[in-house]
């Protein structure tokens, strides 16, 4: 069973930073990507940053210029560098895996998520 764990989140006043961690576990074939989402109260989660096995990277505009994903493929580690940070991205962080295993089968995995708050 693959686990993954994040670690990082917490309370920043407005401008301030924060950087989130994330690690899997478990028996895994193969990585094809990692990521973060987010969830804030009474709206969808939504993509902030994903990184593939072979580098390629992608950000929501809302945090273009202030956010920083970086992965480790050997470590089967993923991390967010947020910079000025905005009340509007106060949300629960959930990190996100695209793993197959030796079936060569192909899944998502999720963490248990992080709680991101900004204050004004």
């Amino acid at each position: 069973q693959v686990q993954l764990v994040e670690s990082g989140g917490g309370l920043v006043q407005a401008g301030g930073s924060l950087r989130l961690s994330c690690a899997a576990s478990g028996i895994i074939f193969s990585i094809n990507g990692m990521g973060w989402y987010r969830q804030a109260p009474g709206k969808q989660r939504e993509l902030v940053a994903v990184i593939s096995s072979s580098g390629r990277i992608n950000y929501a505009d809302s945090v273009k210029g202030r956010f920083t994903i970086s992965g480790d493929n050997a470590k089967k580690t993923v991390c967010l560098q947020m910079d000025s940070l905005k009340p509007e991205d106060t949300a629960v962080y959930y990190c996100n895996a695209d793993v197959q295993n030796y079936s060569r089968k192909n899944y998502d995995v999720w963490g248990q998520g992080t709680q991101v708050t900004v204050s004004s």
